[in-house]
């Protein structure tokens, strides 16, 4: 339940024709080298190193003396000897990338053969940050409210939500794109003086992902892209998919599992019971907030966000519904819930989604859109998370469109009920991702699969990412059942994220 509260925030997921100069081995940015050391003395980082190296603010001019600093991480094998290096990172966009490293050391295959390295990429985490000054519309007035005067409050905040991003992110802020990172991240291969890097994203990672393989095809070896949002298309349509995503795992997999132990969460013998439990507290809370012994505030949208992110993982449904026992049922104990996220992710994420491809809409367009969207998807129809975008004073910025071309191989990996990147939209990028290659994972929803206890998916993925075996055609696997209550896994990114929290990371 800690980890539901704290990831709130993180859910509140043309061709140029510009010369853009490149980093190269003559340059200085190419030349500098990481000066590599223990993150920190405590139990459980001993085989991760920290470092940062400079880049330019703006790709474009970057001889005009303006620089920042990333923030990166790297594991090393216990042999010391690494065949390849493989750069990840966790999605958002906007996540902070240096634990991810951590996952797979849980992966002996690919963590003895790989330098395996984790990014804050620019805007977030221990790299130069943007912000938003704290300020966040998502959770400041009930969606699912139209009255006009509740309208121009969501929309209202939508505006200001613009302004105060960009205004508290200053300079900077118009430079947190996704051409801009990949430059970056190519820029760090060189550092370490390698001819290609593999990668491993998840989430707003595989649209990375994707832009890495389009800016620089020749220097990446092994593409996984995991959870995938629509990378073809633009944020708008990304964000677009999410609430039926969420919709349609809310339904088919977390009520029913809720319901089937109702002995043990008495909140409804039937999917539907559970869902009437929800929305009589919903609308509880919609007039009067319940405040959790910690002092955490939990108003109708604070709900459905902690819900919405307890769909992400299988582990995390018993904690999403105790959380959802305690604000029905005040007399029932559970555990207390902690502080949000930091700020900077959503700062980057406001930057990047707005930034990156242009907002097709206005105010009425996004009312009307939202209307619809409200009476489809009860749990999160109205969260319109680019709404914003649309009084964005957006740079110029144009991103090549994805389309694989130059790319030998890309493996996909999605699961049928993904509540944040639903299947449907990862089909259409890998229809229109020239050499990809669709790993489905049947009867599953988690977001974020390889690495996370389906033996049959890191099977294909570390044949694939360590052997070179790229699959002849499309192909399957099963998903991982339900736990039972009290029978969680225990997710390697959970227990990573525990030992960063313990950092202040």
């Amino acid at each position: 339940m800690r980890k539901q509260l704290a990831a709130v925030a993180a859910v509140t997921v043309a061709t140029s024709l510009i010369v853009v100069p490149q980093a190269s081995a003559s340059t200085p940015f190419a030349r500098q080298e990481i000066k590599w050391q223990q993150c920190t003395d405590e139990p459980g980082f001993e085989r991760l190193q920290c470092g940062s190296f400079t880049a330019p603010m703006d790709w474009h001019n970057p001889r005009n003396g303006k620089t920042i600093t990333i923030a990166v991480s790297r594991t090393v094998p216990l042999s010391g000897k690494a065949k390849s290096a493989v750069f990840t990172n966790p999605g958002g966009p906007g996540g902070e990338g240096r634990i991810m490293p951590m996952v797979f050391l849980e992966r002996p295959k690919l963590s003895e053969s790989a330098e395996i390295y984790g990014i804050d990429v620019r805007g977030t985490g221990a790299s130069d940050n943007v912000t938003c000054g704290e300020y966040q519309h998502r959770l400041a007035a009930d969606w699912r409210d139209r009255s006009k005067a509740n309208l121009d409050l969501i929309y209202g905040g939508m505006e200001l939500q613009a302004k105060f991003c960009q205004a508290k992110s200053g300079e900077l802020g118009r430079y947190i794109t996704t051409e801009q990172t990949v430059r970056d991240l190519d820029l760090l291969r060189q550092i370490i003086g390698r001819q290609k890097v593999s990668w491993v994203g998840y989430s707003g990672g595989s649209w990375m992902g994707a832009y890495y393989a389009t800016y620089f095809p020749k220097t990446l070896d092994k593409i996984v892209l995991d959870s995938n949002a629509e990378f073809t298309e633009s944020w708008q349509k990304v964000f677009d998919n999410l609430p039926p995503g969420a919709e349609l795992r809310f339904r088919t997999d977390f009520l029913p599992w809720v319901a089937k132990y109702d002995n043990v969460f008495h909140l409804g013998k039937t999917a539907e019971e559970v869902r009437q439990t929800y929305e009589r507290t919903r609308a509880r809370l919609a007039k009067q907030p319940y405040t959790l012994p910690d002092g955490t505030v939990v108003t109708s949208v604070v709900l459905d966000a902690v819900i919405f992110t307890g769909l992400y993982k299988k582990d995390s449904f018993e904690p999403t519904a105790q959380l959802l026992g305690l604000i029905a049922n005040p007399g029932v104990q559970a555990l207390a819930a902690p502080k949000q996220y930091p700020d900077r992710v959503m700062g980057t994420q406001m930057s990047i989604i707005c930034n990156d491809t242009p907002y097709r809409g206005d105010r009425k367009s996004l009312e009307r859109e939202g209307n619809a969207s409200v009476k489809k998807n009860s749990l999160v129809g109205g969260y319109q998370i680019t709404g914003p975008c649309a009084w964005w004073d957006r740079p110029d910025v144009n991103l090549k469109r994805p389309n694989g071309k130059g790319v030998d191989s890309a493996l996909m990996v999605q699961s049928v009920r993904d509540p944040a990147t639903p299947l449907a939209g990862a089909q259409r990028a890998h229809a229109k991702f020239a050499n990809s290659r669709l790993l489905t994972v049947r009867d599953e929803g988690d977001h974020g699969i390889y690495g996370f206890g389906n033996a049959c998916v890191n099977d294909v993925v570390e044949r694939y990412l360590v052997d070179g075996v790229v699959p002849r055609k499309d192909l399957s696997c099963p998903g991982v059942p339900l736990p039972e209550p009290g029978q969680r896994t225990g997710n390697p990114l959970s227990k990573a994220r525990d030992l960063a929290v313990q950092l202040g990371w």
